[in-house]
Parts: structure tokens; sequence; C-alpha cells
């Protein structure tokens, strides 16, 4: 044992004695604890730190222990003791601040790989909004520049560019409103008035906006009800939800094919389904058909003359029935596909 009065060289000589058998026990502890942390790295954190707390304790009792000649004094049991008092204390705290650095270290991951395809949909959404808006734009402009310098001069080719120039102008109406409300949606800024809100009446107002579309396409949409709930939300927003899965069902159903939709209830929650022809989507595609500026695959819709929207209807729909508390999802069903809204019931 070292004694504290002694002379300080004399203590030096004395842990320079004892220095190669501590280094002769403790090294080969903290060998096998190197190949112990290797073998746990690809395993949970809190094993891994659990093994970083357990390395230096074993050390430190393998050094006094071999110091100590392996005579089992009372201060020996008493260093013992307090190791082992030490390992019952940090190895849980060392668990639970592993299994928290985890859970961060998952959020980060997963708010990281978010924040990508963020950015990837971002990029994507310009991309395909630039290239929609350059078109109904060269066209105005030429149109425009036809009408001033006198090419168009009949009273009847005036009025067909005018009329053209308007579609023009209210297709890029509604792409600009339709980017207004996703900035809303992603932004959290959407701020609904709720009320009790008949479906029946939503979907009335919403057929009666895409019956001619489906008319000059010839595209039969038809409507069952196996009841009309009632639901807690806003009139506007879900007039638009329906409005643009019938819009989508119509685009992609070719000629003298049929959208229906139905509504009931079910496990009590209102249920609203869009049916189309489209052909069927690629299994690949279902979980990404609500995503920002996809289209999916061009020959999903069979015989389609339709030009393709901006990709954000289906996103805008999506948005809208989250705010309300509900759910959609799509999935194949006979010759198209069917999009699925579930909505609370009002409470009566």
């Amino acid at each position: 044992m070292i004694d504290i009065h002694e002379p300080w060289s004399a203590i030096f000589e004395h842990v320079l004695a004892i220095l190669p058998v501590v280094l002769g026990l403790v090294l080969p502890v903290v060998l096998l604890g190197a190949l112990v942390l290797r073998w746990v790295r690809m395993r949970s954190l809190a094993t891994t730190m659990t093994a970083l707390v357990l390395v230096p304790v074993a050390a430190l009792l393998a050094g006094v222990v071999g110091v100590s000649g392996f005579m089992f004094t009372p201060m020996l049991t008493t260093i013992v003791l307090i190791c082992v008092l030490v390992c019952l204390v940090t190895v849980p705290i060392a668990v639970v601040f592993g299994r928290m650095i985890a859970k961060r270290s998952v959020w980060e991951r997963e708010a990281r790989e978010r924040e990508r395809a963020l950015e990837a949909s971002r990029r994507e959404l310009v991309a395909w909004i630039s290239h929609d808006l350059r078109s109904p734009l060269a066209g105005i402009r030429a149109m425009a520049e036809a009408l001033a310098d006198g090419v168009v001069a009949q009273p009847r080719e005036v009025a067909g560019y005018a009329n053209r120039i308007g579609t023009e102008t209210r297709r890029l109406s509604g792409m600009v409103d339709d980017l207004f409300e996703l900035s809303r949606i992603t932004a959290g800024a959407l701020q609904l008035t709720l009320s009790e809100v008949a479906l029946q009446d939503v979907v009335s107002d919403a057929l009666s906006a895409q019956v001619p579309v489906a008319n000059r396409k010839r595209v039969r949409v038809m409507a069952n009800a196996q009841a009309w709930p009632v639901v807690l939300g806003s009139d506007p927003e879900l007039t638009r939800v329906v409005n643009n899965l019938v819009s989508n069902a119509i685009r992609h159903t070719p000629p003298d094919g049929t959208v229906a939709v139905q509504i009931g209830v079910e496990g009590g929650q209102a249920v609203l389904a869009v049916d189309d022809g489209c052909g069927g989507i690629p299994e690949g595609e279902l979980t990404r058909v609500f995503d920002v500026a996809f289209r999916g695959t061009p020959a999903r819709t069979p015989g389609g003359d339709q030009p393709a929207g901006a990709g954000l209807g289906l996103a805008i729909a999506k948005g809208l029935v989250e705010a309300h508390h509900g759910r959609i999802h799509a999935l194949n069903r006979g010759p198209g596909c069917r999009f699925e809204v579930r909505l609370p019931l009002a409470t009566v």
C-alpha cells in the first residue's frame, strides 16, 4: 500500500513499481471492451452506451484487484461495492440517455429525409409550373399580337381569338389559385370555419360544375348514395375536394367511360369514393399520387387526350381532407382506381 505521508519520490517509485501490473491487467480489459464495442456498434444506441459505461468500470476493477494482489481486504471490498453501486446507477442512466439520443437521431434523420423530399418536390413543382405557365402565356401573346397587328380582322375570327384568350386566362387563373391554396396548406395558414355540412349539397355543387366538362369528353358521371351524411367542415373547401377528385377522374377516364361517385356511412365516418376508368395505377405510384407535382405514368389514361394538370389537385385535396381531420387514400379497383375520403360525422 502507498502511504500518503511518504515523500513524493517514494510515492513515485511505488507508482512506477505497480504500473506494469496495472497496465498488464487493464489493457486486456480495454482491448476486450473495444472488441465488444465493435461488435455492438450496429446494435441499439442504448446497448453501445451501456458498454461504454461498463468497460471503464471493469478496467478500474481489474486494476484495483491486481494491485491489491487479489487480497480481498476490507478496503478492496469497499472499492468493489462502490464500483457495483456506480454501475447500478450509471447503467440505467446510460440506457435512458441512449434511447433518448437514438430517438433524436431517428427524428433528425427522418426530418432530413422529409426536407430533401420536400426540396425535390419544390424543384419538380417549379419545373412543371414553369412549363405549364409558358404554354398558355405563349398562346395568349401570339393571339394578342395577331389581334393588335390586324392579322385577324374578321369578326368571327376576332371573337374566336377572344374566346381562346379567355379560356387560357381562366386556365392560368386556376393554376395560380391552386398554387395559392397549396401554399396556405403547406405553410399551416389554412383556417377553416367549421359548421354542419350536408355532403349532398357538396356533391351536387361539384357535379354541376364538372358534368359539362365530362359531357364534352363523352364521359358519364354517376352519383349513388346509400346515405346522405352530415359532416363538420367547411363547405367551400369540401366542395373543392370533390371538384378536384371528380375533375381528376374525368381527366384520366377515356371517352365513353364512367366516373362514379359513391356516398355512405361506414364505421362512424362519412365515406365519399370516386371511381374512374383510368386503367389502374402502378403499385409503385399508389403512395405518390398525392405528392406535389406528381403526374404519374402518361399511359395511365387509355386513349386520353386531355392535357395533364399541374399535379396540384390531389395534393390540395389531401391537405384539405387532413385539415378536416379526415383521411384520403387511393387504390386500384375494377377498370380503374378509387379515391376514397373518410370524414368525421357531425355530432347531433
